[in-house]
């Protein structure tokens, strides 16, 4: 799969052409995309197919897509066809009772967090950017890299679907972080232009969707993660509590992925994300817990529940998707679908 890249970080980049079906969900619906017509609801269908499986998280990763800056040759009033959203909803509801049904719903959200602030003594042995600063080859290092590039647009700007729908005090809290993230201003400190040279410096393509189909169900997983929540705003609360696991976790990974690619020389330019990421885990963390979590909690306690649910969530899906790439790592394996060539100049 192919797409055109943006020559400079912030240049407007076109949409990625649509990925390869993984069974008759996906195929059902990217045959009538690629026709041009709206693809009909899948109806009872949908209660059969596997939620966290292939089929189903590559179909409601194109479905969220059109909401995400569309698809090449997709018209962008795509977002709004009503066969489209009613194909949609059912994969939703799949989804979303597969992660109520394998979380375990702790009482409150201090109880949630708890669980993310345990650190194994002597590393925990079921993280992959543990594996990689222990002793992780750069071929791997690039793998983890491709793993996580369709959620990487989430992990910074995920959390802006809910300002709209916050409290005031809560949404400043989470401007105020979402304005350190994108450089206060300066764009080219900003996380996103970090991450683009990340990728490149590893000789991997920055442009959104170049790498769908290389990426197992577990990695598009996380990326519909962000866009069920964010997308409704009845789990608003869900969403917050998602961008806070995140908070706690993915800057200890970059930590030990600075520390990884460190080790193997890698250059500087790939450095300079994690770095960035990993040195504003502490005041991210403080910054949602206390100024984006504690203040929605006060104004609106009923939503503890689905504040721990995105928390729980969250540690699920990370959990299987390490799970998968140590997995197939620890046989000798790719933990990629197909491979991955090195991105042309």
């Amino acid at each position: 799969m192919t797409t055109a890249t943006g020559a400079v970080s912030g240049a407007r980049q076109e949409p990625p052409e649509l990925p390869e079906a993984r069974g008759d969900l996906s195929a059902h619906l990217l045959t009538a995309l690629r026709a041009g017509r709206d693809a009909p609801p899948w109806g009872p269908q949908a209660a059969r197919v596997d939620p966290l499986g292939e089929d189903l998280q590559l179909a409601l990763f194109v479905l969220y897509g059109l909401q995400r800056g569309g698809w090449a040759g997709l018209p962008p009033t795509a977002e709004w066809e009503p066969l489209l959203l009613g194909l949609r909803r059912p994969l939703e509801r799949r989804f979303l009772e597969a992660l109520r049904g394998l979380t375990r719903g702790a009482e409150d959200v201090s109880a949630a967090f708890a669980d993310l602030l345990v650190q194994p003594e002597g590393g925990d042995p079921t993280s992959v950017s543990g594996a990689l600063e222990r002793d992780g080859k750069p071929w791997q290092i690039r793998e983890y890299a491709v793993l996580r590039t369709p959620a990487r647009a989430f992990q910074d700007d995920g959390p802006a679907w809910a300002l709209p729908r916050l409290p005031a005090r809560p949404r400043a809290g989470l401007l105020s972080l979402l304005h350190a993230r994108a450089g206060h201003g300066q764009p080219a400190r900003g996380h996103a232009t970090l991450a683009e040279e990340h990728l490149r410096a590893l000789g991997l393509d920055p442009a959104p969707g170049r790498y769908v189909d290389a990426v197992p169900a577990a990695s598009l997983a996380l990326a519909n993660l962000g866009a069920l929540f964010g997308l409704h705003g009845a789990l608003r609360g869900a969403l917050v509590g998602h961008a806070a696991a995140w908070g706690v976790l993915l800057p200890r990974a970059a930590a030990r992925l600075d520390a990884a690619l460190e080790r193997t020389d890698a250059p500087e330019e790939a450095r300079r994300y994690p770095r960035a990421r990993a040195e504003s885990g502490a005041a991210e963390e403080q910054v949602l817990r206390s100024e984006v979590l504690a203040p929605l909690l006060r104004a609106e306690p009923g939503l503890e529940p689905d504040v721990v649910l995105g928390i729980e969530a969250t540690s699920l899906l990370e959990d299987r998707l390490a799970a998968h790439t140590l997995a197939a790592w620890g046989a000798g394996e790719s933990a990629l679908r197909l491979p991955v060539a090195a991105a042309e100049d």
